[in-house]
């Protein structure tokens, strides 16, 4: 399993990474990664006209988009496309941050998962 983690380097760009997520073989259960300790859980819709200047993230959380399809725009000019069952990490709460916009003209619904650390 991965997700993709938007973060700020030293001299404040915000980047892309892509992180693969160790499972462990729990039996009959299937496979688990090791625990998380998370803070809050947010659901949350974004409008179909969705388009977020570069902006932080408010705090370093998970977002699991469980529907739609955004772009998001990185302070080095790299883009991605996301979409629904996608899962980022992001952390840029610091430096020029990143652009997010909705490219389906749909609501928009996600989850957003703070960290504790």
């Amino acid at each position: 399993m991965k997700y993709t983690r938007i973060y700020a380097d030293q001299i404040g760009e915000s980047r892309f990474e892509d992180v693969e997520v160790t499972l462990n073989e729990k039996g009959e259960i299937g496979r688990l990664s090791d625990k998380i300790k998370v803070g809050g859980l947010y659901f949350r819709e974004t409008p179909p006209d969705y388009d977020y200047d570069f902006h932080h993230a408010p705090a370093r959380q998970f977002i699991v988009l469980l529907d739609g399809i955004i772009e998001i725009e990185v302070s080095i000019g790299e883009k991605r496309i996301f979409k629904g069952g996608d899962i980022l990490l992001v952390e840029d709460t610091t430096g020029k941050g990143h652009r997010t916009k909705t490219l389906n003209k749909k609501v928009r619904k996600s989850l957003f998962i703070t960290l504790d650390i």
